[in-house]
């Protein structure tokens, strides 16, 4: 029996190496799932930090799962912190600007029909979806990143337009 030569990955070239082929990955993932108002900058360092903390304790071959997973946890953890502290926050109301009101209003109506929209959407159409249209990645990009595969990531891009276009007339 021979055992592979690094169980663990507390070596800090291998640590190292992990955080450059999974730290772009791990951003965009948690970007794209929960958007930009919940630092997913900051949570995937987070995720990187309690990776070294349990070094020993994390295989090489589990790193990614962990770091999703770990990344995954620190923004639903994040999303329910917010959420009990806009139910106990009085929301201002905005300035507005010299623009034209009506095209403000309707500007407002539709980007909240579109955020809805998109809110609507499974997870995985919509982590897909946002990957694909915003970041602008391939099928077949989304399906490694994902662990899935291109006709699955099809599936689930092409079921959002099609919900998305059911919900959004203007689109």
């Amino acid at each position: 029996m021979s055992k592979p030569l690094k169980e663990h990955i507390c070596e800090e070239q291998l640590f190292s190496s992990i955080f450059r082929k999974y730290s772009k990955d791990l951003y965009d993932f948690l970007y794209y799932k929960f958007g930009s108002q919940f630092n997913p900058q900051d949570k995937m360092q987070e995720a990187f930090v309690k990776l070294w903390e349990n070094c020993a304790k994390v295989p090489q071959d589990k790193a990614k799962s962990f770091l999703f997973t770990t990344a995954n946890n620190l923004m639903l953890n994040e999303f329910a912190h917010r959420k009990v502290v806009l139910r106990h926050q009085q929301i201002k109301p905005k300035h507005s600007t010299n623009i034209n009101p009506e095209f403000l209003l309707q500007e407002k109506q539709y980007k909240e029909k579109l955020e809805k929209a998109i809110a609507n959407l499974t997870e995985a159409q919509r982590v897909a979806f946002l990957m694909n249209r915003v970041e602008g990645k391939r099928f077949k990009e989304i399906a490694q990143l994902l662990d899935i595969s291109t006709k699955a990531v099809e599936k689930r891009i092409y079921g959002a337009l099609k919900k998305l276009r059911q919900d959004i007339d203007e689109l």
